[in-house]
């Protein structure tokens, strides 16, 4: 199957969606930082059937605008509102993974009405921790750019469908590949993140929620047992198997996980 892409322009700021098509309600996708809209291809397929489904190269990710000023979580809340509006989305799923899902998160809790229901991949409320910054520049540091090749980049990310998903967001260059994006454009981006838990806003979700986490999450047991206490008619649901990356690790199970929560809603 294939796709069109639309390239959209807000607070003078270019975001780029993948638009698969497909009947049904609309379904967007929301990468996680460093990602890329390409991320989610494999389930796109499979949900286009019965969805319209669009993802979302978000701000300094992918095709999108390399370098913003404006990386705060208002800035990606209001994004996601311009690509639901600008493409005529009626009361969207939203479907985020890691930062993804926090940004669906945080634009359903101040956008209640808009949003039919939301789908958190391996993405929680997230909490202080001072070092995530510096420990993610780190690792963006790690990487031996440019690669030689997709290939010793897909082994570099872990080999498989993980590497595979990994190494498709990098560009070609005459000295090699490299990434679609700006290293300290990322760390800037989870400055927010790091200074409180978000828990109030969780509160604020009305829309009927699913929490998709992986068999070896990143996501903190404490902060799950809380997220579902704040909010106890929340469906939680584990992927055996997998790491933070349900998504590109096990698309099938997934989209197994989403289309029994969506069709229990009718």
């Amino acid at each position: 199957m294939s796709w069109r892409e639309h390239l959209l322009i807000r607070d003078d700021v270019r975001l780029a969606c993948r638009d698969w098509g497909g009947p049904g309600q609309p379904t967007v996708l929301l990468h996680g930082l460093a990602g890329h809209a390409g991320e989610w291809d494999a389930l796109a397929e499979l949900l286009t059937p019965t969805h319209r489904v669009i993802s979302v190269d978000q701000r300094g990710h992918g095709a999108a605008e390399r370098h913003p000023h404006d990386v705060s979580r208002a800035a990606y809340v209001a994004d996601v509102v311009a690509v639901i509006d600008q493409l005529a989305l009626h009361r969207p799923v939203l479907v985020g993974q890691s930062l993804g899902g926090h940004t669906a998160m945080l634009t359903a809790a101040a956008h209640p009405g808009l949003i039919g229901a939301l789908a958190l991949v391996e993405a929680g409320c997230g909490g202080p921790n001072p070092d995530v910054p510096t420990n993610i520049g780190n690792w963006l540091d790690s990487w031996p750019t440019p690669f030689p090749s997709r290939e010793a980049a897909a082994t570099f990310f872990g080999g498989g469908r993980l590497g595979a998903g990994w190494a498709g967001g990098l560009e070609h260059r005459a000295d090699g590949w490299w990434p679609r994006f700006d290293r300290d454009v990322m760390v800037r981006s989870l400055t927010e993140n790091a200074r409180r838990p978000f828990h109030d806003e969780w509160t604020r979700v009305t829309c009927p929620t699913l929490l998709v986490l992986a068999q070896s999450s990143f996501v903190p047991a404490a902060e799950v047992t809380e997220m579902l206490r704040l909010r106890p008619d929340t469906r939680a649901v584990s992927v055996p198997g997998t790491g933070h990356d349900v998504h590109l690790e096990a698309p099938e199970a997934l989209h197994g996980a989403l289309s029994g929560f969506l069709g229990e809603l009718g």
